[in-house]
């Protein structure tokens, strides 16, 4: 047997020996009713442990494959494509060898931990359903809708929507586009990932956010994008680091989350925007700038963003109302040169056909609405009267243990640890409890940190939820 495992794939020895000689057999090189090799015959060929070899004839035993007999050894199984010549695909093989890689395992832990009842969520990035615009959408929806068109609509998104949400962005944001210059996604999630599978290619190197929450997503390994980390300070990202990694690794693309940045909630400074948009034009480096959360900032300022600042149309912006009104309606939009919107608006129709009729109009209907801005003013008291709450019910249960900014908008919280945390014991201590919360390393490279995010909760269960991580921290600290 030439074939040998490689140690250096992240799939697992044995399940690269289970593959090899399910294609042996598949191909007639381990004919039906043949022995296998001994277990000690085959580690000792592949230099392998005994006990890799036992679990990969276990999985083939598993999938009916071959037969195993305690002292006649392991045989292909003389009805390999069984009685009616049908065999069951191997379908945990299809799943993970698929191109588009699942989410990380810990993120999975978290989301399925946090469905259960009575489960204090200080994890997820969304706003509690007590801040959507209930009564407003009600109100919309009660009233007698024009004549819909319930065909596929324009590629870019409904027109009327994408001309409220130019006129949205002028008002508001201070930034000037047309309609043919903005295409609807469902959510910035999406927008995100049609950037980087129809504007990037495999072996292209992008720069992010550390800690960002770009690290959580998937999406850049599973479209072979190298990622270069910007480290975040109390002003954001520093320019200059760009300048070095793009003379080392060619950056093609740079992802910032400027205001109240998720995780740290910081503000890019104006001097580091301007600097930012000065060396996206010198090197040609387009900046994706992703901005669901600059109109909470709790005093009512809102910061000039990237885009309204650039002259030179390097700046793709990607918003939505996921973080202001509600998560579920899935409208978000990229504003940026007509012939990229077209691009991404192509590949979005190859995969939906474009966006649902009705959350378009609710949404159109909504931004261009009087109550809208009265829904604004309304979440960022709230916002800020949460954010007071997990502030003061840090300070009252770690005390000096940790320290963190205050953040001025947004909906998140890091929270940095004076001391060496063990992440899995404290998580697995917390989901005990009934809390969860999002370890650092999930959000980039910088140990012993958290975040929280205190949008999803209302204030007695915010409360509630630090007193039982300082208890689940407390069980840690304890036990050594």
């Amino acid at each position: 047997m030439n074939w040998k495992p490689n140690r250096t794939d992240k799939k697992p020895i044995y399940k690269q020996i289970a593959s090899y000689i399910e294609e042996g057999i598949s191909s007639g090189t381990f004919p039906a009713d043949s022995l296998l090799p001994s277990e000690r015959t085959l580690a000792a060929e592949l230099e392998v442990n005994r006990s890799t070899v036992v679990a990969a004839y276990e999985e083939l035993q598993s999938l009916g494959i071959v037969e195993r007999k305690k002292g006649s050894g392991t045989r292909v199984s003389t009805d390999i494509w069984g009685l009616s010549h049908k065999r069951i695909p191997n379908w945990g093989r299809y799943v993970e060898d698929g191109s588009f890689l699942p989410n990380l395992p810990l993120v999975q832990h978290i989301r399925t931990e946090t469905q259960k009842e009575n489960h204090i969520n200080l994890a997820s990035g969304e706003l509690s359903s007590r801040l959507f615009p209930h009564r407003e959408f009600q109100h919309i929806i009660a009233q007698q809708p024009p004549f819909l068109n319930l065909g596929y609509d324009h590629p870019q998104g409904n027109e009327q929507l994408r001309e409220t949400i130019s006129s949205h962005v002028k008002k508001y944001k201070k930034i000037y586009t047309d309609p043919s210059s903005i295409l609807i996604t469902s959510g910035a999630q999406q927008a995100l990932h049609l950037i980087v599978q129809c504007l990037l290619k495999p072996g292209d190197a992008v720069a992010i956010e550390d800690p960002s929450y770009c690290f959580s997503l998937p999406i850049f390994q599973s479209a072979g994008i190298r990622t270069f980390r910007l480290q975040v300070d109390q002003h954001g990202v520093d320019p200059d680091e760009i300048i070095a990694l793009h003379k080392k690794h060619r950056i093609r693309m740079i992802f910032l989350n400027p205001d109240y940045q998720n995780p740290t909630g910081v503000v890019l400074s104006l001097e580091r925007r301007k600097k930012m948009l000065e060396l996206s034009s010198e090197f040609g480096i387009p900046i994706i700038e992703d901005d669901p959360y600059s109109l909470t900032s709790y005093n009512g300022k809102v910061n000039s963003t990237l885009k309204s600042m650039d002259e030179n149309g390097t700046v793709l912006y990607i918003s939505s109302l996921s973080k202001i009104a509600a998560s579920g309606l899935r409208i978000g939009w990229v504003i940026g040169p007509p012939q990229v919107i077209q691009r991404l608006a192509d590949a979005k129709q190859q995969v939906d056909f474009g966006h649902s009729v009705f959350p378009q109009w609710i949404a159109n209907e909504f931004l261009d609405s009087y109550y809208f801005h009265d829904h604004i003013v309304m979440l960022r008291g709230e916002l800020k009267n949460r954010r007071d709450e997990i502030v003061s019910s840090l300070n009252n249960q770690l005390g000096n243990q940790v320290q963190f900014l205050v953040p001025e908008g947004g909906i998140h919280l890091w929270c940095r640890f004076n001391f060496p945390i063990k992440e899995d014991l404290l998580l697995k201590a917390a989901m005990k409890r009934r809390i969860a919360f999002v370890p650092g390393r999930i959000l980039g490279s910088e140990e012993n940190c958290v975040r929280f995010t205190f949008g999803r909760g209302d204030l007695g269960s915010i409360k509630e939820g630090i007193t039982r991580f300082a208890e689940a921290l407390k069980s840690i600290q304890s036990s050594g």
